[in-house]
């Protein structure tokens, strides 16, 4: 992939704030034409940088009143087991976020459910009746104090800004 110039960056940083700035508003916020703007942010989507553009919803706004952070070990870390884990938190609409980590947990993840109820059934379905999950460490959020997916664009992965 090539490197991104600082208007490459200014764009990505105007997007991550507004994904549904018209070319107009993207060309006053970064100085290029609206036609340059429209032209580059179609190469970062193409080349991938920009991976998907989703509406962010607050779960309580859907009836989903609790978020859970959960640590999850495995008994055995094959790669096929691995797999299998994986899979099955990308099929399951509770998770919202799930990472394969180091230390002392195999996997992190973030979902939301209306209840714990809802949980308890999420855990019986997932780890309980999955032999391979040897423990699962949970934790209930109390606020949201910061939720969001932007990336840091510092002037070192770019360059100068425009």
């Amino acid at each position: 992939m090539r490197r991104l110039d600082p208007f490459d960056t200014a764009l990505l940083a105007a997007l991550q704030r507004n994904a549904r700035q018209t070319a107009d508003a993207l060309s006053a916020a970064v100085g290029l034409s609206p036609a340059a703007c429209q032209k580059r942010v179609k190469r970062l989507r193409d080349d991938g940088v920009i991976e998907r553009e989703v509406a962010v919803l607050d779960p309580r706004a859907v009836g989903r009143r609790i978020t859970v952070i959960v640590e999850v070990s495995l008994e055995r870390e094959r790669i096929e087991f691995l797999d299998a884990f994986k899979r099955r938190m990308l099929q399951a609409e509770e998770v919202m976020q799930c990472y394969y980590v180091t230390g002392e947990s195999d996997f992190v993840m973030i979902l939301t459910v209306p209840d714990m109820s809802a949980y308890e059934a999420f855990t019986r379905r997932h780890f309980f009746a999955e032999a391979n999950v040897s423990r699962f460490r949970t934790q209930i959020v109390m606020d949201r104090v910061k939720v969001g997916l932007s990336v840091p664009l510092d002037a070192a992965a770019s360059g100068s800004a425009p």
